[in-house]
């Protein structure tokens, strides 16, 4: 304890000497001449700079260059590069990556958008070395005036730190900065490092480099920028979230103009471009993360197909794939689809708003409000989603999510007058606070719309090659994924029916075949698994002994079924595997003449290709090439084209005659309005309605083109008693046709050799004067009193029909479809068409 004591009083006594002598010494240079104490305070200053330098050089070459990373991913610059999918008229419909980047060589990049970059980032980029020294001071010194930080950083340290380093502001990371600098000058040449800077810096939008801005921003590539968008694209790096011309435009105005203004002081550009170039009115894409052409269905199919084949490296090493759509085709589809539906929703009434929200009185937290659940509900392309605001009974206020205000009234109301109405039940009543869909008519007036339940698909397909020109597999991708094109197994209904009759020209049959139109149970009742059976036609209506040519024009079930039962249910599938069907999908029984089995739309737009094209079997592909990113071909499509006799599927003579069959349904058959509407006689297809109108169909041609449209719910449910194939179906392809069409000559079948005509239509030659079946259930053989008193039902004659019998005509015409409704009269559990998965 003692020894404690001493050594604690001799520490105290150290330092009050140490004390005393420093104050001794600071006292004493304070008495001294004011020029001997500068000179000596310089003389400090000096050597203490010349420590801290030394020290800093020190630390730099002994903790700082030692661990600076490597330089390869600069030398041997691979840039992220997402899959991009093209039309085959090279149009982007999709891109996957998390990058969106479009690399641009130095040499294609502008001097207007290189100098815009020099003028705001580096004016001395091409004079320093890596580090602008005199930047450096200035700088430092801006920073000692102002509150605000002012960087040096050249574009060679920011491609340093973009590609090598992370963003974090330290001491640290700028001396890594400008060594990393040096040596990146010391390897590559200025024009290299520019373009690494312009391909790999981050532009707002998901945009990556200065190629996909230019895109992204105004729709155009790069080397067609004005001097007036090179500058507005050039001041987003410095806040390329906040301050693009989407999120801010005042913003980035204000800075646009500021860097026109410092090519003009650095003399590149001349007095009268900086005067137009600051005059210019640019036009932003607001919505420049979408694209211009609606092909989403597809891309995604593209992009399975490309996972399957290459994993995860698709989404950056720059593949490109060329799909076989055309963007007028894929435009014209999309549009279709989008109408047909639109106007079956519109038939069926309004269902009410989809939300409602309780509006805030402040005006700040009603705003928030109002986005947050327009968020929720977000546009279906020109199907807005908007938030009530004020309603009377001859106007509705609203406002969208781009805050712009509207208003309702007019024929705008009509759809939704029911919920207007102070009668309404609440959920369906429009108030103020009811998320609402609005529509602007071609007047561009806005209309009350909802999103609607029911789903839809089209597929065209080119019918001399296979390839797949048009493909749209709902209304709206962003809010159902589903692709019904490709995954939707429905039942086909009558679609089924040409390609039974397709069956039966092998058989014997022809155009000109009678088949009797009556009840089965009128000759012998129908046997199906021992149970009887007794399919009707929907209104009970029988016409009798009819050709095959008038069962299959106005789609008659009791024909079909007589012909299915007449040369078998398990031929008839075994035929249909020739158009690309799956037999195990259709069921081994009569039913299958009313197409209760399964398909799905591209299946049948593939079948319907055999007809269209002579018989040729041509399987539908999307894909025509895949390139890397050096444009070497990677993948390409080498599929059989119509005449290669390795793709036959049926013999041409039963190609031609089928066509004329489907050409007869449009000219004056069940699609009759095909035919009307586009006024063309080359023109040929088949209506499907299934039982209780649970699906429609409308599957047909004209010229080379094969296109298919359906309707119908996702979980299977009746579209009304009023809707057929006719009604839901055929006006999507009839709105695609006069697209695809305009312009193109029609196109008339060569008659093949082997055909003869008998009794005004044709036959194959072995059947002329042979084993030809000439009528189905048709009692030739009545003696002469019998036919006399009990002749059976009598076909109507054309132009000698009863009242009641044309009506029922010009009914049916409409609709599109006989079989649509109560197709089956009376039928077992056992046959109960089952639900399409």
């Amino acid at each position: 304890m003692p020894d404690k004591v001493a050594t604690h009083k001799t520490s105290q006594g150290i330092a009050l000497r140490l004390f005393s002598f420093i104050s001794k010494s600071i006292v004493d240079w304070s008495e001294r001449p004011t020029d001997i104490k500068l000179r000596q305070a310089a003389i400090v200053a000096v050597i203490a700079s010349f420590c801290a330098a030394l020290l800093l050089v020190a630390y730099t070459f002994l903790f700082v260059a030692p661990n600076l990373p490597s330089i390869d991913a600069l030398t041997d610059y691979r840039p992220k590069i997402p899959l991009r999918v093209y039309t085959a008229d090279n149009v982007l419909i999709g891109e996957f990556g998390e990058e969106r980047r479009d690399f641009v060589s130095i040499g294609e990049i502008p001097s207007s958008m290189k100098n815009a970059i020099i003028a705001i980032e580096d004016n001395n980029f091409y004079e320093h070395g890596g580090v602008d020294l005199l930047g450096v001071v200035r700088a430092g010194l801006a920073n000692i005036v102002r509150s605000r930080s002012q960087g040096a950083s050249t574009i060679t340290m920011q491609v340093a730190r973009t590609f090598l380093l992370t963003r974090k502001k330290t001491y640290s990371r700028k001396l890594q900065e400008v060594l990393l600098a040096y040596r990146i000058e010391q390897n590559l040449t200025k024009d290299q490092i520019l373009e690494l800077y312009m391909n790999q810096i981050y532009l707002g939008q998901r945009a990556y480099g200065f190629g996909s801005a230019a895109r992204i921003y105004f729709g155009k590539p790069i080397k067609d920028l004005s001097i007036a968008e090179a500058a507005m694209l050039a001041g987003i790096p410095k806040a390329p979230a906040s301050a693009n011309p989407v999120v801010n435009p005042k913003r980035a105005t204000e800075r646009q103009q500021y860097i026109l203004k410092r090519m003009h002081e650095l003399n590149f550009i001349t007095q009268a471009q900086y005067e137009k170039a600051a005059a210019e009115q640019l036009h932003v894409l607001a919505d420049g993360n979408r694209f211009r052409t609606h092909a989403e269905y597809a891309a995604e199919q593209v992009r399975q197909f490309m996972y399957s084949q290459y994993k995860d490296d698709i989404y950056t090493s720059g593949m490109s794939v060329y799909t076989t759509l055309i963007k007028a085709d894929q435009d014209a589809a999309y549009e279709a689809v989008r109408r047909g539906v639109l106007d079956y929703d519109k038939r069926h009434g309004y269902r009410g708003p989809e939300a409602w929200i309780d509006l805030p009185k402040d005006e700040e937290d009603r705003q928030q409000a109002i986005e947050e659940i327009l968020v929720k509900h977000p546009d279906s392309d020109d199907l807005k989603a908007a938030v009530v605001t004020a309603v009377s009974a001859k106007s509705v206020k609203a406002v969208t999510l781009a805050d712009d205000e509207i208003e309702i009234s007019g024929e705008g109301l009509r759809f939704a007058a029911a919920a207007l109405s102070a009668k309404a039940v609440e959920e369906k009543k429009i108030k103020p606070g009811s998320v609402i869909r609005v529509l602007q008519d071609s007047k561009k007036k806005w209309g009350i719309a909802q999103l609607p339940e029911v789903a839809a698909a089209f597929v065209a397909v080119n019918a001399q090659d296979g390839g797949i020109r048009a493909m749209v597999g709902g209304f709206d991708f962003a809010l159902n994924q589903f692709d019904h094109v490709t995954q939707a197994w429905r039942q086909p209904g009558s679609t089924i029916k040409p390609f039974v009759y397709s069956a039966a020209l092998e058989k014997g049959f022809s155009p000109g075949t009678l088949i009797n139109d009556a009840p089965l149970a009128e000759d012998n009742p129908g046997e199906q698994g021992g149970k009887a059976w007794n399919p009707g036609n929907d209104n009970s209506q029988y016409d009798g002994p009819v050709t095959m040519r008038t069962g299959l024009k106005r789609s008659k079930n009791l024909v079909s079924i007589r012909i299915l039962r007449k040369i078998t249910p398990p031929y008839a599938i075994e035929h249909l595997t020739h158009f690309g069907f799956d037999a195990d999908k259709q069921p081994d029984n009569l039913t299958l003449a009313l197409g209760t089995g399964s398909v799905t739309p591209l299946q049948m737009a593939g079948a319907y290709t055999v007809f269209a094209n002579g018989g040729f079997k041509l399987a539908p592909y999307l894909i025509q090439k895949v390139v890397d990113v050096r444009g070497k071909v990677l993948l390409e499509a080498n599929h059989p084209q119509a005449g290669d006799e390795t793709a036959r599927a049926i013999d041409p003579r039963n190609a031609f005659i089928m066509n004329t069959m489907l050409r007869d349904v449009v000219r004056s058959g069940t699609g009759y309005m095909a035919g009307q509407r586009l006024g063309r006689s080359d023109l040929a297809g088949k209506t499907g309605t299934t039982n209780d109108a649970m699906d429609g169909w409308f599957a047909g041609y004209g010229r080379d083109m094969v296109a298919v449209a359906w309707m119908g719910y996702d979980k299977p449910r009746s579209l009304g008693n009023r809707e057929f194939g006719s009604t839901l179906a055929l006006p999507i392809w009839v709105d695609y046709m006069r697209t695809a069409l305009r312009g193109k000559a029609e196109i008339q079948s060569a008659v093949p050799a082997g055909l003869t005509q008998v009794d005004g239509d044709w036959m194959y030659d072995e059947y002329a004067h042979g084993d030809s079946v000439r009528s189905v259930d048709i009692d030739e053989q009545k003696g002469f009193w019998e036919k006399l008193f009990n002749p059976g039902p009598e076909q109507p004659v054309p132009g000698n029909l009863n009242q009641d019998d044309k009506d029922r005509q010009r009914e049916e015409m409409y609709r599109g479809e006989v079989e649509s409704d109560k197709r089956i009269a009376s039928a077992p559990p056992t046959f109960v068409r089952p639900e399409a998965p």
